[in-house]
């Protein structure tokens, strides 16, 4: 080898070292010896469909449950293995190794999801090793990858058109001089959207659009990788969303309707990123440090009610033959008052967290040490207010009243978290023990009486275990067992309501090598208490904000995950994959809950949004010059609420089967075009009747686009 390609594997070596530091996953094709199902949907499969939607990006994941909403994934509802997908709530969302949840101790549900057009790889990562990513480890942890600072200069634009006037402008351009390194890159999306509402021509759709820069300093010496880097970053979005549906008779005649009392509902947000990360590297130890600060502010204006003594909007839409004067208030065949509720809400998320990695060996074992420590603050602040508009017979919504403050209150926490993992390799055994630590103090206050607090502070210590058996150089099997952990909402008093807590079990099979990969896993969680929070993204019939007790809830079930690629010529290849999940739950007792989606239980009732089957198929053709891939996604039938038998009648969200169809053609050089049709059957069906009525996934969407890299 030369001296130039040994400088050149060498600089590999230090890159890919720091790409395992910030990456769950890491960014090499060796087998991973470590416990816990991992799916890594790398910058290369991001760009096969060219995906918007993290939706459609975690349809090739196993052990994901989705409750799709506006069609275009606008505000993801995620779940891993069963666990509510409720806003992403139960899952640690991270960007960059660092958690992105507008606060994710104080209000972890997902308002703000980064854009993961400009991401370059997406990791899901569950079982035992969750440990590592808290406060959240029940379910598992979700990493959006953003770009990396360039070694040279390095750029790119990516435009695109499609239907209901979606278009797309991306580019990003670095450049490493010297010791000094930089990268700018923006994003904007925007559409007029696919939904047409009565007695209005205002679209439907919404605007995007997301900023980031990093600015990178090296101090690098004697081989050792060190360096500085800031990230900036800004977010903004407007949408004319609502949570308003149609009752099923209205879906039927024509699913792409909305209600005249929605035209002026909306949501606007923007978000600041700021982050500074310090990294070094000895010969057996690596040290990652960051400290961040995330800043969201939002408002959203929306169809409450209908006014006090009057029924939910729910019960109207699923029963409008019992409220015929209501339903034609809210579709503008009628005067009256329709009352808009605008959740106003800010957010901070702050804090410093180290983690390092020794690699030493002693007493004859190999030991790989991680360990780290954070200190985490983050609040919400929420002015809740209410107004009363008139509607007029001809469906036009007239001015409002003054507003009417509904919920004003404060919710804080401070947490300091640690973990300690040991991995240790026997020969073809590799044995993984680790134990995290949350120790939370949290403080909730209704602003409308400044002496009103409810002060708290919990502590818990969760063990997480794992092996791994190489059973050849490409393939083993794997065991784990780690305690899951939900922390409860600040406002809760612990004496009424527990933090959620299991005992998750696991064990599987992996294989990667020879361009076949595989993994193929059975676990079962076993609840000691499930704990559910009462949102208006899942219904206004219940005390906002406020958690429920559901006791003990067992969890099974199957993934099953492999991939590999056909020489059919010289020239031609056809990579496939096929992933496939099974999810079964039962309640362990019976009782009746004033959370809407269980209600009255009976023991053996199954959990809500959990479809039993979920299977994606892809296939593709790769020639020289051009590729063509597609992605069929089956979704089997799903409960609105706890249940079994006649007590779903109207509540259950029947099995879908999408096509979407991508193909790229290189033209010459760096400059290549793409097209890309989703859902190309044009399937139409219920995707959620949650909070307030049938709302439609998004039809055939067709869409053209153009990219030049230099």
């Amino acid at each position: 080898m030369s001296t130039e390609q040994a400088d050149s594997s060498k600089k590999e070596a230090k890159q890919d070292k720091y790409i395992d530091r910030i990456q769950i996953l890491g960014s090499n094709d060796k087998l991973r010896t470590q416990g816990g199902a991992t799916t890594l949907v790398s910058e290369q499969a991001l760009e096969t469909f060219e995906f918007d939607d993290i939706n459609q990006v975690l349809a090739t994941v196993p052990g994901v449950n989705i409750r799709q909403e506006d069609g275009y994934g606008l505000r993801p509802n995620i779940g891993f293995r069963g666990a509510s997908p409720e806003r992403s709530k139960k899952i640690s969302l991270m960007e960059d190794g660092v958690l992105i949840s507008p606060a994710p101790y104080s209000a972890p549900s997902a308002y703000y999801f980064p854009m993961v057009s400009r991401m370059t790889a997406v990791e899901v990562f569950k079982g035992p090793a969750a440990i590592k990513y808290g406060p959240n480890t029940v379910a598992g942890a979700l990493n959006l990858v953003t770009r990396a600072v360039p070694e040279m200069q390095e750029g790119a634009i990516d435009i695109a058109y499609g239907s209901d006037q979606y278009s797309k402008l991306h580019a990003h351009y670095g450049n490493t001089q010297g010791k000094f390194g930089y990268l700018i890159e923006g994003l904007h999306t925007q559409a007029d959207g696919f939904k047409q509402i009565d007695f209005s021509d205002s679209d439907t759709g919404f605007t995007k659009s997301d900023l980031m820069a990093k600015f990178k300093y090296d101090l690098s010496s004697n081989g050792h990788q060190h360096f500085v880097e800031l990230k900036l970053a800004h977010a903004e979005e407007e949408s004319n969303e609502t949570y308003l549906g149609l009752t099923d008779q209205d879906f039927k005649a024509s699913p792409y309707r909305r209600y005249a009392s929605s035209q002026q509902d909306r949501m606007r947000w923007d978000h600041q990123t700021y982050q500074l990360t310090h990294y070094i590297e000895f010969d057996q130890l690596d040290v990652i440090t960051r400290i961040y600060q995330h800043d969201f502010a939002r408002d959203w204006r929306k169809v409450s009610s209908l006014g006090e003594d009057q029924p939910s909007l729910l019960d109207v839409l699923s029963a409008p033959e019992l409220f015929q004067a209501e339903y034609a208030l809210l579709s503008g065949q009628a005067a009256g008052e329709i009352i808009l509720g605008t959740n106003d809400r800010n957010y901070q998320s702050r804090g410093i967290q180290t983690d390092l990695t020794w690699l030493q060996d002693f007493a004859g074992l190999s030991h790989k040490f991680d360990i780290g420590v954070r200190f985490h603050q983050d609040f919400i602040n929420r002015d809740h207010f209410e107004q009363s508009y008139q509607m007029t017979a001809e469906g036009k919504l007239g001015s409002e009243s003054e507003k009417v403050f509904t919920t004003v209150n404060r919710e804080e926490v401070d947490a300091l978290s640690i973990y300690l993992q040991d991995t240790i390799t026997l020969g073809k055994l590799t044995l993984t023990a680790g134990v995290r630590g949350e120790l939370i103090e949290s403080r909730y206050q209704n602003r409308k009486d400044e002496n009103d607090w409810l002060t708290k502070k919990s502590q818990i210590w969760l063990p997480s275990l794992s092996a791994f058996y190489k059973l050849a150089d490409d393939y083993g099997v794997f065991a784990g067992v780690h305690k899951g952990y939900v922390p409860s909402s600040p406002q809760q008093d612990d004496e009424n309501v527990e933090a959620e807590k299991s005992i998750n079990y696991e064990i599987g099979f992996r294989q990667n090598g020879s361009g076949f990969t595989s993994e193929i896993v059975a676990f079962y969680n076993d609840y000691s208490n499930l704990k559910e929070s009462c949102s208006f993204s899942q219904s206004s019939n219940c005390d906002l904000d406020s958690d429920f007790n559901g006791g003990n809830v067992n969890v099974f079930g199957l993934e099953a995950q492999i991939a590999s690629q056909f020489s059919l010529t010289q020239t031609l290849d056809m990579p496939w994959s096929v992933t496939y999940s099974y999810v079964k739950s039962e309640f362990e007792q019976s009782f009746n809950s004033d959370y809407p989606q269980w209600g009255k239980i009976t023991a053996g009732d199954s959990m809500p949004y959990q479809p039993d089957h979920t299977l994606t198929l892809m296939a593709g053709l790769n020639a020289t010059n051009w590729q063509l891939n597609l992605l069929a996604k089956y979704i089997g039938e799903m409960q609105e609420t706890a249940g079994q038998g006649q007590n779903l009648s109207n509540k259950v969200i029947d099995s879908s089967l999408v096509f979407d169809l991508a193909a790229n053609y290189n033209l010459y050089g760096e400059h290549s075009v793409y097209f890309k049709a989703d859902n190309i059957t044009d399937e139409i069906e219920v995707i959620s009747r949650r909070p307030n009525g049938a709302r439609p996934g998004k039809p055939r969407m067709f869409t053209v686009g153009y990219k030049f890299n230099f």
